[in-house]
């Protein structure tokens, strides 16, 4: 089991997204995410958040907010929980990112990309409304073949 977190962070009606193109092996090559990784031992959602971001961008979280939770069960890679922030709040410069090239995109565009089906699915829903949710999505190989969404 994996645990990670993601952030959309976002300016002018826009969201920071990494295209993932630099590391070998990843799962995510060549797609499109929000900034993010996995747990470092002992942190909490909101630990990681911030070291992630600062350590992919250089920006420095002020203030963040946990959007929802998502589940990837897939027939091919590891059970993955990933914890959903958002934040308009945050300074610094940006950095170049050692996983890949860092763009603005506009909100609009995101799902014109090449990311994953269900990310389409909770961006759009981020997108929409406030309100947090979990979602579950179930993978064979790449291919999206059911999901599960809780509105609370």
């Amino acid at each position: 089991m994996i645990l990670s977190t993601l952030c959309y962070l976002e300016k002018d009606g826009k969201y920071l997204m990494l295209h993932r193109t630099k590391k070998e092996n990843d799962i995510n090559k060549d797609k499109w995410l929000g900034i993010g990784g996995k747990f470092e031992e002992g942190e909490s959602p909101e630990e990681c958040i911030i070291r992630e971001v600062n350590e992919e961008t250089g920006l420095l979280l002020k203030s963040y907010k946990l959007r929802c939770i998502v589940t990837y069960i897939s027939t091919t890679w590891e059970t993955e929980y990933i914890y959903v922030f958002t934040s308009d709040n945050f300074e610094g410069n940006m950095i170049e990112c050692n996983e890949g090239d860092l763009q603005w995109v506009n909100k609009e565009d995101i799902t014109k990309l090449n990311i994953w089906e269900g990310d389409k699915i909770f961006i759009e829903k981020l997108q929409k409304d406030n309100n947090f949710f979990t979602v579950k999505f179930e993978y064979d190989g790449d291919k999206l073949i059911g999901y599960h969404l809780n509105e609370y």
